[in-house]
């Protein structure tokens, strides 16, 4: 077999740099020794792995130069876009800007009129506080200069009348016309027409009328209940009373108090008067008692003035007294009892306070009683109002005096009514 010949890359007298001397170094052999043709051209090829795992580094970037923010950019944008917008839609921006201005002075002017308003009710009625004024209507300028304002509301609440204090006094002015040149300087105001109502809360009532613990319910559509307790004496007394609401001239309401009745537990029942059924009264318990009791009974006979109330003869009181048979037969009759009950005890037992305490009550209770005549208990029950007068011109009245659920309520009406003059 013939040996492979080693094939020269390069012509004999060609020179050679020392680059290709330095590639070569390593795949050429001497001429003289022994080379594989296969690792020359191994040495020649490049290694399939070094692209494969080599790692190629990013070189860094350029740094920009630091400039300082622009706080400006987003207005100039919008200012751009503004500028964008077609010229209808500036002019419909710039009318609704103008118009929310307009309305925000119209608002002020308003509060401050009704704050002034508020005023000067305050000053001329007497008030302890400012009421609430609402003037309706927009826009209220447009109004003051033409001197007249459609409607008014006005409040007023707790407004003291007499022994009571108006839970409520609303009314709505219409027809109204201003005095003054602006709104900054309304004098006053002349009112056409007001309607409104008065509210007397029960609640008021029961708080301010009180004191004897004594509270008020509405009946019917002008009646009003009285139920508690009444001090009298060192003493509890059950008390119940009816009063009729009614209008009392323009500008009042009166009470007509009936019905009243002092209940001294299940001894005696006091009704306040001179009538026959007024005065205390045993109960009919109580009567029972001195009919079924001898040391009662006899107590009651021994008084010459109540036996002649009784209409009982002399000759019967002598043998009652002296037999108990007798006393029998005069108490079982069963117009005794009843007669027992008729006897008015202020009229008879003041005199007699022994025999007051042999049926159970106190004198001192009874002088008490006496003092509480009809009109005294009826003045402390009463629920009479009278609204305070306007001031200047004009006329006011109550109508429409009603009792309902949670307190008497009144209409009333006004006209030419001047306010600030």
């Amino acid at each position: 077999m013939r040996s492979p010949h080693r094939i020269a890359t390069h012509p004999p007298d060609a020179p050679r740099d020392a680059h290709d001397d330095h590639q070569n170094d390593t795949a050429r052999l001497p001429v003289t020794s022994y080379t594989n043709p296969y690792d020359e051209l191994g040495a020649l090829a490049p290694n399939p792995l070094e692209e494969f795992l080599h790692e190629e580094k990013d070189e860094p970037a350029a740094e920009a130069p630091w400039t300082p923010p622009n706080h400006r950019r987003g207005s100039r944008r919008r200012s751009n876009r503004f500028a964008g917008l077609p010229l209808a839609v500036k002019a419909l921006v710039a009318v609704l800007v103008a118009a929310a201005f307009l309305a925000l002075g119209d608002r002020w002017a308003l509060l401050y009129a009704e704050h002034e308003a508020a005023d000067k009710l305050k000053d001329q009625l007497n008030l302890s506080a400012a009421p609430e004024v609402d003037i309706e209507g927009f826009p209220f300028l447009t109004q003051v200069l033409d001197k007249r304002v459609d409607k008014v509301k006005v409040t007023v609440p707790d407004v003291a009348a007499d022994r009571v204090s108006l839970a409520k006094v609303s009314a709505t002015a219409t027809d109204v016309t201003i005095n003054g040149d602006g709104p900054t300087s309304i004098k006053g105001a002349d009112i056409g027409a007001m309607n409104g109502e008065v509210l007397l809360s029960f609640d008021d009532l029961n708080r301010e009328l009180g004191a004897s613990q004594v509270t008020f319910t509405g009946r019917g559509r002008d009646q009003v209940l009285a139920r508690g307790t009444l001090p009298v004496a060192g003493h509890d007394l059950k008390v119940r009373a009816d009063a009729r609401i009614q209008r009392n001239g323009d500008r009042g309401i009166s009470t007509d108090i009936g019905g009243m009745r002092l209940q001294l537990g299940d001894l005696a029942t006091y009704r306040p008067g001179t009538r026959e059924k007024e005065g205390l009264h045993l109960s009919k318990s109580s009567a029972d008692r001195v009919a079924e009791e001898t040391a009662k009974a006899k107590a009651l006979l021994s008084v010459p003035a109540i036996t002649q109330r009784l209409g009982v003869p002399d000759h019967v009181v002598r043998d009652a007294l002296r037999s108990d048979t007798k006393l029998n037969e005069l108490t079982g009759s069963a117009r005794f009892v009843n007669d027992v009950m008729g006897l008015n005890l202020i009229d008879v037992a003041m005199g007699h306070p022994e025999l007051l305490k042999k049926l159970g009550l106190d004198p001192a209770l009874l002088n008490g009683l006496s003092q509480l005549t009809r009109p005294v208990l009826a003045d402390r029950l009463t629920l009479a109002f009278q609204l305070p007068k306007l001031p200047g011109e004009g006329t006011m009245s109550l109508k429409d005096v009603s009792v309902e659920k949670e307190g008497i309520r009144v209409r009333i009406v006004g006209s030419g009514i001047g306010i600030g003059h």
